[in-house]
């Protein structure tokens, strides 16, 4: 059972702490995607994991067993780097073949691994190809084919697709979820692309600056976030600030200004409680009543319009309305958007203010 637990686990180079403290648990044939910004230590931390950085402070378990001095190869992993790392003067099959030649297996063996894992990414046509004949999609299947011929059951995954162009990106992370659940395999996957992280994952960590802000299903992290910096960076968010005016029943109400209000639907916050107000583009619609407002641009997305608006009180609205509604809205036009009260996810107010709550730093 490859369960991979950390506790307290970091890194720190000088003052620079690079990963602080990390407590996680990834349970046996579990995909866990680690999400986050460019430099807030995933990276680091899926290293320490598979034995090539050493931490500061922290252990990692695998299988129960603690991993202090136990180097990489002896871990029991299958690693697939963010730059396609294959040997460049071995073909296909040579490449995935590469651990059981070293493990002293006889060709016939050799081969055998090589065809078997070749056709699980649906390559054994290219066997014989080198690297330099092959497209990035087809190197990084390859390298894939190699880390699962490895025989563990433990995948560590650091930006596998970062270099592939955007539609084989698309198909090979459809292949990453397909193959890793028929084999059963427990996956850690690094990754910066939020729609990729929706994907394939069974639970996100997302991190930033060093530690873990949250952990959730997709859909948790991104319907009902914990946090303004997982409602921003997972997906897009509207954020309005006003402070809580009065509950009735289940219902909140908000006042942006004076005059104008937003409903919420349940909340712990109290009347003149100072808050935020998150609400992604898609629960936003034009109504009759509302927000008045005014068109700033309209942006063709293929089968929807992004419509940007801005609020009397000169908040900045971004809705989405539908090509086949036939609604084109012109610059300038005055409307007024109503926000549903079911998706609006209501936070406290932070001190130091939403742009440092939200900010990648």
């Amino acid at each position: 059972m490859p369960e991979v637990r950390l506790e307290g686990l970091g890194k720190t180079y000088g003052k620079v702490v690079a990963v602080g403290g990390v407590d996680l648990v990834i349970r046996d044939k579990e995909y866990v995607t680690i999400l986050g910004p460019s430099g807030c230590g995933k990276t680091t931390l899926i290293r320490m994991i598979a034995g090539i950085i050493e931490p500061s402070h922290g252990k990692v378990f695998l299988r129960g067993k603690d991993m202090r001095g136990v180097p990489i190869e002896d871990r029991g992993i299958g690693y697939v780097f963010q730059n396609i790392a294959l040997f460049p003067n071995l073909n296909a099959a040579q490449n995935v073949a590469y651990s059981s030649r070293a493990r002293g297996a006889d060709k016939g063996v050799q081969e055998k691994v090589a065809r078997e894992h070749l056709k699980l990414v649906k390559l054994l046509d290219r066997m014989a190809m080198f690297p330099d004949e092959m497209s990035g999609g087809e190197q990084q299947k390859v390298a894939l084919a190699r880390a699962l011929a490895s025989g563990s059951d433990l995948l560590l995954l650091d930006e596998p697709l970062s270099a592939l162009d955007a539609r084989v990106r698309v198909d090979l992370r459809y292949e990453l979820r397909r193959l890793t659940k028929a084999l059963g395999l427990t996956v850690v996957h690094v990754t910066h692309d939020q729609e990729e992280a929706m994907t394939v994952s069974d639970r996100i960590v997302l991190m930033r600056a060093g530690t873990i802000v949250e952990a959730g299903s997709p859909e948790e992290l991104y319907s009902q976030p914990k946090h303004l910096f997982t409602a921003n960076f997972i997906g897009e968010s509207n954020f309005l600030e006003g402070w809580v005016r009065e509950k009735v029943d289940s219902l909140t109400r908000i006042e942006i200004r004076e005059g104008s209000t937003i409903e919420v639907l349940g909340s712990t916050l109290e009347p003149g409680d100072p808050v935020v107000i998150s609400v992604r583009p898609e629960f936003i619609y034009p109504f009759t009543t509302g927000l008045r407002s005014k068109v700033t641009s309209s942006i063709y997305m293929g089968t929807y319009w992004r419509i940007k608006a801005t609020t009397e009180g000169d908040d900045e609205m971004n809705f989405d309305v539908p090509i086949t509604d036939g609604h084109l809205y012109q610059i300038g036009q005055d409307i007024y958007l109503m926000v549903n009260k079911r998706a609006a996810v209501l936070f406290p107010r932070p001190r130091e203010g939403v742009e440092e709550a939200i900010s990648l730093e």
